[in-house]
């Protein structure tokens, strides 16, 4: 049986697990007859012209996790900023970890999607913003059907979260092949601020998929920072959909880290709704192998007076392939807008591959917008001018790319963070950097 075939047929199984009478009930068994129709994206789809499915969907996946949680802390302390004082919400195959996580439920809600869908007290926001911004795509519909589990964070008006939130999802291998459907909903109010670091991290050989769904709402003049760590094992494949709404003078900035992975696909769509908004998306990819990282972005210029800033760097070695489509919209009203968009990036090897596709689609006459890309190799001339001061061709060689991508790193906000960001680039470039290890 073939994965989507398995997938529709297990929805009435899924169905038995949860309440059919929430306020979702209708909104899921919409979406699994989306999936039905569209199915899963194909390179027939210009959006996924260069990223095919077709090998990830060829195993069969438990749809269903075990009710098992073995993990202790000290096995899986390596994945965590164990040096700054979070807010945890931990799964693992699925299932919520409770005496791994630390939630509350004092001045802001860091808590489950399992208790937000199914209590009466979280119907308004439920009702108010799930599902509202989130694409009817195939692939999309399909995490919403099977809507259950993941991240819920409500940050009231006027509440700064007093320390980062970190939501990481663990895979164990207790199944030989597993599908993941993680979904995310963060609303952050009027003059609220918040920080947010995500991992997917397989502990096993064993085929994951996670078809991970996040919306984030971010009201007047509120600041969101969200951080995506993306350094799985070669059988983890991830499907990240993000969908951000911003209104008045909100400022909303994702950084995306993609080192590890079989095949990664980011889709990350902004939705300005007002005047004075900033989004930042910005990305560092190194990866090698046979690896394959997609990155599609959007962003909607929808009022006047806003600005968006994208800025992506890519360094590709062996096989490894990279995709860069972005695209930026500017509506006719949507006058006095600044919109920039950068895709640079390096191939170590004549076997590694880009294709980067910059769009932009403006209908306003008084904006500031542009895109650039370029490829290319490492400067042989700044090579040889560190090689002839006594630095080692591998030190060298490391030392440029670290250059290369580090004005992404400049803008990272939690200084353990962006140390822990330093590491796992020293690890990929296979050499010391100077950074502890």
């Amino acid at each position: 049986m073939e994965l989507k075939d398995k997938l529709v047929s297990s929805f009435l199984a899924f169905e038995d697990t949860v309440d059919v009478d929430s306020a979702v009930h209708d909104i899921r068994s919409q979406a699994i007859k989306t999936f039905e129709e569209k199915g899963f994206p194909t390179k027939k789809e210009e959006a996924w012209k260069y990223t095919s499915l077709n090998a990830v969907l060829k195993h069969d996946y438990s749809i269903f996790s075990k009710e098992e949680d073995n993990l202790e802390f000290k096995d899986i302390k390596k994945y965590f900023l164990h040096d700054l004082d979070t807010y945890k919400i931990v799964f693992i195959d699925g299932k919520y970890s409770s005496h791994l996580s630390e939630t509350t439920h004092d001045k802001i809600d860091v808590c489950l999607m399992s208790s937000a869908l199914t209590h009466e007290k979280y119907r308004s926001i439920i009702e108010n913003y799930f599902n509202k911004i989130a694409t009817e795509d195939g692939i999309t519909s399909l995490n919403t059907a099977f809507s259950r589990e993941g991240a819920y964070i409500y940050i009231p008006k006027n509440k700064l979260a007093d320390k980062p939130i970190q939501i990481i999802h663990f895979s164990t291998g207790i199944e030989s092949a597993q599908m993941l459907q993680p979904r995310n909903l963060i609303v952050v109010g009027e003059n609220s601020h918040v920080q947010i670091i995500e991992r997917h991290q397989s502990l096993t050989d064993n085929p994951v998929l996670t078809n991970s769904v996040t919306e984030i709402f971010a009201d007047k003049r509120a600041v969101v920072d969200y951080y995506k760590i993306q350094n799985d094992n070669q059988n983890a494949s991830l499907i990240d959909s993000t969908y951000i709404e911003q209104h008045t003078q909100s400022v909303a900035s994702v950084h995306t880290f993609a080192f590890g992975g079989n095949i990664t696909r980011n889709n990350l769509n902004f939705y300005q709704k007002g005047e004075g908004i900033d989004s930042i998306l910005n990305g560092i990819t190194i990866i090698e192998g046979k690896q394959h990282v997609d990155h599609n972005t959007l962003v909607h210029h929808k009022e006047p007076n806003c600005e968006s800033h994208q800025d992506y760097k890519g360094i590709f070695d062996e096989k490894a392939t990279g995709v860069f489509n972005g695209k930026i919209i500017v509506n006719k009203e949507a006058q006095k807008t600044n919109a920039f968009q950068s895709n640079n990036n390096i191939l170590l090897s004549d076997k590694a591959t880009i294709n980067s596709k910059p769009q932009l689609e403006i209908f306003a006459d008084d904006v500031k917008c542009s895109h650039g890309c370029t490829i290319g190799q490492l400067d042989d001339s700044a090579l040889f001018y560190m090689r002839s001061r006594g630095i080692g061709e591998k030190e060298a060689r490391a030392l440029l790319m670290y250059a290369f991508a580090n004005n992404v790193l400049s803008s990272v906000k939690i200084p353990q963070l962006k140390s822990r960001i330093n590491k796992l680039i020293s690890k990929k470039l296979g050499v010391n950097l100077g950074f502890d290890l």
